[in-house]
């Protein structure tokens, strides 16, 4: 099959999707062999496998693949990335659908939201995530019976200092905000002219 025939049967969502994502050319080949989803240890919480979500993607199924929760769920441990015998960027992709998400205004229910501001208002705050500050401020605000379940899981990993009680802040936090405050600016700019450039 040439080239051309190729680029004829991709979506108009699979391709979006391929010019938004660096290495997105890559998704084509996906064997649909599902490393992806068995790598992921927030899979089982996910409204579809990321294997799903390509599959999703090629039969241009937008609006299926935006309001769901995976992309959310996605915890950017790069597990899937590494295991992919394709090497496809799928954490990457994960981050594309989260833009798209925001920008098409799919992201508006569940827990996508909650958890978004909470992560980046540590990074705003601090310029590192703070996982101890994540799980009490969202799960036990937004999912209490889950940060219960969680707190045996949260205790052995503080007992081997993998989890620190204080935030870590990175030094100038004010050039970092000044990146984001202009970011976000740029972003509202694009959005009142309709993200012509």
């Amino acid at each position: 099959m040439s080239v051309e025939s190729t680029e004829i049967h991709r979506s108009q969502f699979m391709r979006d999707v391929m010019a938004e994502t660096p290495d997105g050319e890559r998704l084509v080949h996906c064997l649909q062999c599902g490393s992806c989803g068995g790598s992921c240890p927030n899979g089982p919480d996910m409204d579809y496998t990321p294997r799903a979500i390509f599959s999703m993607i090629a039969a241009n199924r937008r609006d299926d693949v935006l309001k769901s929760n995976t992309m959310w769920c996605c915890v950017s441990c790069y597990f899937c990335t590494a295991r992919c015998p394709q090497e496809i960027p799928i954490t990457e992709t994960m981050y594309t659908l989260k833009r798209m998400a925001i920008r098409e205004g799919k992201a508006t229910e569940g827990d996508a939201p909650a958890l978004a501001r909470t992560f980046t208002g540590f990074v705003d705050k601090f310029g590192r995530a703070f996982e101890v500050g994540i799980a009490t401020r969202y799960l036990m605000l937004n999912k209490p019976m889950s940060g219960l379940k969680s707190m045996g899981m949260g205790m052995s990993m503080f007992a081997r200092g993998r989890l620190s009680l204080r935030p870590a802040k990175i030094r100038q936090t004010g050039q970092l905000q000044a990146i984001i405050s202009k970011a976000r600016e740029l972003s509202k700019q694009e959005r009142r002219s309709g993200g012509a450039s």
